[in-house]
């Protein structure tokens, strides 16, 4: 069984940029309201989203009331320009998040209208692109769709061709040709973006070489469709879909072989739901792999991979610093990380129309049952503390305060801040922090022995591996933060900046431990957990939405971190 994802998936260059622009204006205009010429990408639950961040589409100035304390976005299609000035002289203040690709088109047009050449755009008239282009050419613009529409043109004397950017390119052509016949002076020019014939190159390729394919993306979307399109007339079994939830009727099971790709207005979060149903589905076919790998991606979802995982870390982290482990530190911190986990996911969750981390669906589904058993964990978590000492019990339960404080208002008002949840980057620190408290510091506690240098190495590597592995994950959830309104470290420094920190991390990490082991603070433990570091530098480079891996798998092998501990402590045991 094999399941690709096409590399070229999800959001293109202008809609990412438009994205973006709008994502930031709603950060700032608090003054204003803000709306979009349109709706701003052909994604329904995408602009839902936006709807929910105070971002409205509008077919019409006339729709905006008070125009003074507006911002109008211009679509990644662009307009015509009447329109433009139109919307100027009304006062609303422009923000233009045209794609540089339009813009291109938009200038031929223009230029050569200029000098007197009828203008044919090849493309869907009643598109918003095409209906922009048109524009530029003063009224003398020709749209047209097919080589039958090629027959029906008048008598032109100069003629200079365009496409729409998202057009087919073997259709174009064969249009281009039939143009050239009439017209064999005609000038034409090559304006189909190029993320575009690279995604519709990739999906024929795709579909080529899989059993059947799935094209995620909005009905409405005419990137996406062409995409469906293309895959159809390869004659493989082509599925159109718009959410995970369409996949409840489709059976994929006679298929050995899915390619998976999406049209330029799809998000990430919705690919990474498909995937996941897509593979969940899969799994069933086979007897024996697959029940393992069904019941590991069950424990994933459930956050019990974290829990063992932090038990796994404790008991590395305690033999680290010489120390003796005992049974009930490991089950503290599984209870105590497995119950705070499950309550901040809980109350934490995302817009109702957000259903974007493959935990979610579950979670929405039995919250009761979910809060009563993190609620229980916590609970157990602080009997076995109290059964350690009274100074442990203190310190559990007041980092359980905590955790129930980060997600409440106990700011003023007025700040911008409500929350600590809300200060940017601080789910990675106050998380990493909890796991190096828990795994690290509480066990001392417990012992005759005080803090020690080695006590500070623990705590540092723990805090360090749980710190890398939380913003690998928001690495991959930067598209999903962004349109929540979530400031990550990522989303605030950028993929490329965070992945340096995070190399810088590793490296300090990887020097920590071996001189804490020849400075004689560490056991030799030390040195076999080398090899979490270096798992981890992998996953960085790995675990990248190229890689064509469901959200459950990739977070799934960013926890193995914590497993690979484990397991450094059973060989460092045996030798």
């Amino acid at each position: 069984m094999e399941i690709k994802l096409a590399k070229s998936a999800g959001f293109c260059m202008g809609v990412r940029r438009a994205v973006d622009i709008v994502l930031e204006v709603a950060q700032h205009e608090k003054g204003r309201k803000i709306y979009t010429y349109g709706p701003l990408i052909h994604n329904p639950q995408t602009i839902e989203l936006f709807n929910s961040r105070g971002v409205k589409p509008v077919s019409d100035i006339d729709e905006i009331k008070d125009k003074k304390n507006s911002v109008l976005i211009i679509r990644a299609h662009g307009i015509a320009p009447d329109e433009r000035r139109k919307i100027k002289s009304s006062g609303i203040k422009i923000i233009d998040c045209t794609c540089p690709k339009v813009g291109y088109v938009q200038a031929i047009i223009k230029k050569h209208t200029s000098l007197g050449y009828t203008v044919i755009i090849v493309g869907d008239r009643e598109h918003p692109e095409v209906d922009a282009l048109l524009g530029y050419t003063g009224g003398k613009g020709i749209a047209l769709n097919s080589v039958d529409d090629v027959e029906k043109l008048p008598s032109l004397e100069r003629v200079c061709v365009v496409a729409q950017t998202t057009q087919t390119m073997d259709d174009y052509s064969l249009i281009v040709d039939k143009i050239k016949s009439y017209y064999p002076d005609a000038l034409i020019f090559s304006t189909i973006c190029s993320s575009t014939q690279e995604r519709q190159a990739e999906v024929v390729s795709l579909a080529n070489d899989m059993d059947s394919i799935v094209i995620v993306g909005g009905r409405n979307s005419a990137n996406t469709k062409r995409l469906a399109d293309l895959a159809r007339r390869t004659k493989t079994p082509t599925f159109h879909i718009e959410t995970a939830a369409e996949m409840e009727n489709i059976d994929l099971r006679p298929y050995d072989r899915i390619g998976v790709s999406a049209g330029a207005s799809t998000p990430n979060w919705i690919i990474d739901r498909v995937m996941d149903k897509i593979t969940s589905g899969q799994r069933v076919k086979s007897k024996t792999t697959g029940f393992f790998m069904k019941l590991w991606l069950a424990a994933i979802k459930a956050d019990i991979y974290s829990a063992v995982g932090a038990g796994c870390l404790c008991a590395a982290v305690v033999l680290l610093q010489k120390r003796t482990v005992l049974i009930t530190d490991v089950a503290i911190a599984a209870f105590f990380v497995y119950g705070m986990h499950v309550l901040n996911r809980l109350i934490s969750r995302r817009p109702a129309s957000f259903i974007g981390s493959f935990r979610e669906e579950t979670y929405l589904r039995y919250p009761k049952i979910y809060r009563n058993v993190a609620i229980l964990s916590i609970a157990v978590a602080l009997v076995l503390a109290f059964m350690n000492g009274f100074l442990s019990f203190v310190f559990l339960f007041l980092m359980s305060v905590t955790g129930a404080l980060y997600n409440m208002n106990i700011f003023p008002g007025k700040w911008r801040f409500q929350s600590l949840k809300d200060i940017p980057g601080s789910k990675n620190i106050f998380m990493a922090a909890a796991w190096g408290m828990v795994t690290a510091v509480l066990p001392v506690l417990t012992s005759e022995n005080i803090f020690n240098a080695g006590t500070a190495v623990a705590f540092s590597f723990a805090f360090g591996i749980v710190f890398i592995r939380s913003a690998m994950s928001d690495i991959l959830e930067m598209q999903s933060d962004k349109l929540i309104g979530r400031e990550t470290i990522p989303v605030l420094l950028g993929k490329a900046r965070t992945k340096i920190i995070l190399n810088l991390i590793s490296a300090m990490l990887l020097i920590l431990l071996i001189f804490s082991y020849f400075a004689g603070q560490t056991s030799e433990l030390g040195l076999f957990l080398l090899a979490c570091v270096l798992y981890m530098w992998i996953c960085l480079t790995l675990c990248d939405r190229k890689a064509g891996l469901s959200g459950a798998v990739t977070e799934g092998l960013l926890e193995t971190v914590y497993i690979i501990a484990g397991l450094c402590v059973v060989l460092w045991v045996i030798f």
